[in-house]
């Protein structure tokens, strides 16, 4: 039995010969090391407290609210994707139409009824916030009544507008953001408290 002559091989061939097997030893690094760390993962761990508010706490709040035009945090979202607050307005006309570009809106209605108007497009849009725009008005937009135990969901980039006139109107809003709210930063303006 004759050995491998080594000298017919190339100085190209030894080169080639030594890449593939350090790339096929790389491979094997990255299988076992994608292996080993499979093995370790966890699931996550809660960042904060579960929220449970009882319906007694929540008519507590809903009468703390009026008779004004007021909105109040319901939990602290600060670092997480999603403000939840409850909202009360009494006869309230003349609200900007809004849009958000990289927040949803989610009321559920509590007391009353309001009019809104979805779809559609803003009239003379005025960015006041990045991101958030405003606008006396929406064309071509629906015009819809909600009232107690209606859920609407408006997606980012929708323009909305409430109206609450003559008429008393409790919510709850969920706005669901794009990214996590950093902490200490300001209320968007369409939560801000108004008297």
């Amino acid at each position: 039995m004759s050995k491998p002559n080594l000298n017919a091989y190339t100085t190209g061939d030894l080169i080639n010969l030594s890449s593939a097997f350090k790339l096929i030893a790389v491979a094997c690094l990255l299988i076992t090391s994608a292996i080993t760390v499979s093995a370790q993962r966890k699931p996550t761990e809660a960042t904060r407290p579960v929220v449970v508010m009882s319906a007694q706490s929540l008519d507590d709040l809903k009468q703390k609210l009026q008779p004004g035009n007021k909105t109040e945090e319901l939990i602290d979202s600060a670092g997480m994707q999603l403000r939840v607050a409850i909202q009360h307005e009494k006869s309230k006309t003349g609200a900007a139409a809004e849009l958000h570009d990289a927040s949803d809106d989610v009321y559920y209605v509590l007391e009353g009824s309001a009019t809104l108007v979805l779809g559609g497009k803003l009239d003379a849009p005025k960015e006041v916030e990045p991101g958030e725009w405003r606008s006396p008005r929406i064309i071509d937009g629906k015009t819809y009544e909600i009232t107690k135990s209606d859920l609407v969901v408006v997606p980012r980039g929708t323009p909305h507008q409430r109206s609450t006139a003559n008429k008393d109107f409790t919510m709850i809003l969920i706005k669901i953001y794009a990214e996590p709210l950093k902490p200490g930063a300001p209320k968007p303006t369409s939560l801000s408290q108004k008297p």
